[in-house]
């Protein structure tokens, strides 16, 4: 296995990390709000970060690697501060749109490090990355409208 292989493929496993923070943020946010139609946005925007996760894991087992699927402590404890916030906070439902915003940002910021790497990407690689982004983007922009 060559270091470029490897190099990609830790890359893509962070990505597929900051994924799995994603739709357990996303869970963790629909259980929090007391809004049908964010409920609804929430639970979309969950099963569309498990599809990316699902696309990442194929490009990592395409580059011979295995796949990690074991969520951030900086996830974990972003969770728990939207709990937290959740329960101490009056307006909550604005709180947790905030950090579900702030997340989207952060995503957005890590994919376009991974695409702008200084090593070329496959084009199959860069081009789903680029698709996640957008779709990432759109998100952001929906949640800052909400």
């Amino acid at each position: 296995m060559n270091n470029y292989t490897e190099e990609v493929s830790d890359k893509l496993n962070g990505l597929l990390e900051k994924n799995y923070d994603a739709a357990q943020g996303y869970k963790t946010a629909a259980e929090n709000v007391d809004n049908e139609i964010l409920t609804k946005f929430f639970n979309r925007r969950q099963k569309e970060r498990e599809k990316f996760g699902n696309q990442l894991k194929e490009e990592i087992k395409s580059y011979g690697q295995t796949p990690e699927m074991r969520g951030s402590v900086l996830g974990k404890t972003h969770r728990m501060w939207m709990n937290a916030k959740t329960f101490f906070t009056e307006n909550n439902q604005q709180a947790i749109l905030d950090e579900v915003l702030r997340g989207e940002k952060e995503a957005i910021k890590e994919y376009n490090e991974v695409i702008n790497t200084k090593k070329n990407l496959p084009q199959s690689t860069l081009d789903m990355l680029t698709s996640h982004r957008d779709a990432i983007l759109l998100d952001a922009v929906a949640v800052n409208n909400l």
